[in-house]
């Protein structure tokens, strides 16, 4: 008998004595163990199904936007600059400050201009003088003429010097309000109501008149502020298709809705106030110009904006919330719960932001099931406990992973 033929024999009758000590069925399973060569697996409990939160897809009326990047306008500009030649007096406004229509803001040196003033009241006063003067003549001349004292051509003379002498009067007066006028112009106030900005020349300083003088200062108004950009021209076609036909249509361009994002304000609501009458050929566009309120001066012209024009008839779309949208790389997926409990997982495209929540292009049809809370946690083909809410809801608080969703090691 070998080594080996010995050891199985020693082994066998231990095996023997022990199952006649602890009963027959044990010999029996460990006969069978030992036939097979391996131990019967024990049968997997399966896995609880996980509670999630799922709304349906509804198909609801919403505002189709197109975004466009623009720039704040002011609606009035001002350069502010001298009608008159002479030394700045002084400066009546702060930097930066809110003036209103008339106020004062710069005074020119008006002692030469009233010394205009007086030299043209005074020539005034000389050519009423002579108007005097040759009247008392032309009634005198009619007497005489009468009486044929005088000639009737020095009488015709004495009808022309009274009325050169009312021309010269009417040409004093003119002299006169010129000369009111400049001195008017010494006094530079506010020709509208808005914000003013550095002092480009300060008191002391000899300027000169006219549209070539330096600028004092700029004056800009603050509400209502426009808002300008270059829309497509496809989009601006769609748009003003859906408004009323006829020759006064352009005038119902403010029933295209507009919002804006500018300095920290979003969705700030304006109005449509032009769509310019040709398309740059050069780069496909329109110029469009939007009113917005700027009654708290947050916003300042030139500033950068993003702006968002719809379409004047709202149309059916479905809408998801953002909580029910995954990325994957370059995708975007929900899951959809169908009939029988189970995840499936549906890449989907998404449309612009509406009413907070996102509109899908494709993927997706109306009263389907998607998950809206724990969209990390499920899998493709995981049974879900899924619990209805409204697609809007917010959770109350959001899932936390447990210790026993992180994988260890």
């Amino acid at each position: 008998m070998t080594r080996r033929t010995l050891f199985r024999t020693f082994l066998l009758g231990g095996v023997v004595l022990t199952a006649a000590t602890f009963g027959g069925p044990a010999l029996f399973q460990l006969h069978g163990a030992l036939d097979t060569g391996s131990v019967p697996a024990v049968a997997a409990a399966p896995a609880p199904a996980m509670p999630v939160s799922v709304a349906l897809v509804k198909a609801e009326p919403v505002t189709r936007w197109n975004a466009f990047s623009g720039r704040l306008e002011a609606v009035e500009h001002v350069e502010l600059r001298s009608r008159v030649a002479g030394a700045i007096e002084a400066v009546h406004f702060d930097e930066g400050a809110v003036v209103q229509k008339g106020d004062l803001l710069v005074t020119i040196d008006r002692a030469p201009y009233e010394a205009e003033v007086a030299r043209a009241k005074a020539s005034v006063t000389a050519a009423e003088s002579r108007v005097a003067f040759a009247r008392n003549e032309l009634d005198r001349g009619k007497k005489l003429v009468e009486s044929r004292t005088v000639s009737q051509s020095d009488y015709d003379q004495r009808i022309n010097t009274e009325l050169g002498a009312v021309a010269d009067v009417e040409a004093a007066k003119a002299v006169l309000r010129t000369a009111e006028l400049n001195l008017g112009y010494t006094e530079i106030r506010a020709p509208i109501s808005g914000r003013v900005g550095r002092i480009e020349i300060t008191a002391g300083n000899l300027i000169e008149a006219g549209p070539s003088s330096p600028v004092l200062t700029r004056l800009v108004s603050l509400s209502p502020i426009y808002a300008s950009f270059e829309a497509d021209e496809d989009v601006v076609a769609a748009a003003l298709s859906e408004l009323p036909k006829g020759p006064n249509a352009r005038s119902h361009v403010g029933d295209i809705p507009v919002r804006m994002d500018a300095a920290g304000r979003t969705d700030v609501t304006g109005r449509l106030q032009l769509i310019d009458n040709a398309v740059d050929v050069s780069s496909g566009t329109v110029r469009v110009r939007a009113s917005f309120d700027n009654e708290d001066g947050s916003l300042m012209p030139g500033q950068f904006a993003r702006l968002h024009m719809g379409r004047p008839k709202p149309e059916e779309a479905l809408l998801v919330s953002e909580r029910a949208v995954g990325t994957d790389q370059d995708k975007k997926y929900v899951f959809v719960v169908g009939a029988d409990n189970k995840a499936e997982y549906r890449e989907v495209a998404l449309g612009e932001r509406a009413d907070g929540l996102r509109i899908v292009t494709s993927g997706l049809r109306p009263d389907e099931r998607v998950v809206v809370n724990g969209v990390q946690r499920v899998r493709p083909g995981a049974v879900v406990a899924p619990e209805l809410v409204d697609m809007k809801a917010q959770p109350a608080a959001e899932m936390q992973v447990s210790e026993a969703d992180v994988p260890k090691g």
